[in-house]
């Protein structure tokens, strides 16, 4: 058993929460104060409603998730919003959002730990938004078709590509999520593949007519990495159980 308020701290240190910006809705942090004894802990990607049922179903204490319960900032409380309240306070759970700040963590980020498993390494930092490398950058000497197949492996799933470079990939930057609106900057970086995992249609044609490599590896399934390997470290750290629910968008 351990104590929320231990795990907030360490998880709000470790993440950078106060230093890390985002966008304004994010809201990263503890966003529901439960109980103050943690023995279930339940990691998911978003905060919506058919998952915070299955958290209290499941009886956990603590579920963190990527996409949290406030992206439209100030809201009136009713609809599937009152509805994910009621359930989470009546089960005395507490609910913590890591977006960005989850996204860049060089241990648990999505983007380490999806070019981990592509099995890419040595990364370099990648893109600036809002004063922080948003992405990472690594050197290789593969074939297009070998990196779409290891993708495919490690978000267990088809990707879609926009061939806008050669079919010899040597210049690869990450960004899980969907950074496909970042095409232009990411070009104008110097790579020839970006792998992220969602983009407007537009960046479909902007990619050929750059030069780039577009590969989109979906949204939900490139941002699964994270809360899980988040969750299992404090699942050791602090003894308790954890579990993750994956309630995948196809996005």
């Amino acid at each position: 058993m351990a104590k929320l308020n231990d795990i907030v701290a360490y998880l709000d240190r470790q993440l950078k929460i106060s230093k890390i910006p985002d966008y304004p809705g994010a809201l990263n942090g503890l966003q529901l104060h439960g109980g103050e004894s943690i023995c279930n802990i339940t990691s998911a990607v978003d905060a919506v409603l058919p998952v915070i049922r299955q958290a209290v179903k499941s009886k956990t204490d603590l579920l963190i998730v990527h996409h949290g319960m406030f992206w439209g900032g100030t809201q009136r409380i009713q609809g599937a919003l009152y509805e994910k309240l009621k359930l989470a306070m009546a089960a005395n759970m507490a609910i913590y959002s890591c977006h960005i700040p989850l996204d860049v963590h060089p241990r648990f980020g999505n983007n380490i730990l999806l070019a981990k498993a592509i099995g890419l390494g040595k990364p370099t930092p990648f893109l600036d938004w809002q004063g922080i490398p948003i992405g990472l950058r690594f050197e290789v000497d593969m074939q297009r078709r070998t990196l779409l197949k290891k993708i495919e492996k490690a978000v267990s799933g088809p990707v879609h590509l926009a061939p806008g470079a050669t079919s010899r990939v040597k210049h690869i930057g990450v960004i899980t999520g969907g950074a496909g609106a970042q095409i232009e900057s990411a070009a104008a970086s110097g790579i020839d593949t970006f792998i992220t995992g969602e983009g407007p249609h537009h960046t479909y044609t902007l990619a050929e007519e750059l030069g780039v490599n577009l590969i989109y590896a979906g949204h939900y399934a490139t941002e699964t990495f994270g809360v899980q390997a988040l969750a299992g470290h404090l699942a050791q750290k602090y003894g308790v159980k954890h579990a993750f629910i994956d309630h995948p968008t196809g996005l």
